[in-house]
């Protein structure tokens, strides 16, 4: 069964628009020359309740490949000296919990194969 991380990070107030172009700029990048990014299921910004955070949820097959990411993203050093030595400064907290689907619901939840995504946002992009 697939394996979901939910990362929250609360930035300083008044940092979200530096966080923000680091991302644009070298974070996400990064992450897409190394190949971190296939296990992104997406981020996001808050926008009412507690604001100031960045959230990102990731889908895994199960722990050993969440690991194997981690240590793989550890291991990009445009990533961790380009831009993590300059974000973490603007992180107030950082919060991550491991999720797994429900057994109702949306089968391609439950499923570990991360193909149905890239089916998903192609369809999407085509309506």
């Amino acid at each position: 069964m697939a394996l979901y991380e939910l990362r929250t990070y609360t930035l300083h107030v008044g940092k979200m628009a530096e966080a923000v172009k680091l991302y644009q700029e070298i974070g996400f990048p990064a992450l897409q020359k190394g190949g971190q990014d296939k296990k992104l299921v997406g981020y996001f910004q808050s926008d009412t309740g507690t604001i100031n955070q960045l959230v990102h949820l990731w889908k895994f097959d199960d722990d050993a490949d969440r690991r194997a990411h981690w240590a793989g993203l550890s291991a990009n050093k445009d990533f961790v000296e380009g831009f993590a030595l300059k974000f973490r400064p603007l992180l107030m907290t950082q919060e991550v919990k491991l999720l797994q689907a429900a057994p109702w619901g949306p089968q391609n939840l439950r499923s570990a194969p991360l193909a149905w995504s890239a089916g998903a946002r192609g369809r999407a992009a085509e309506r």
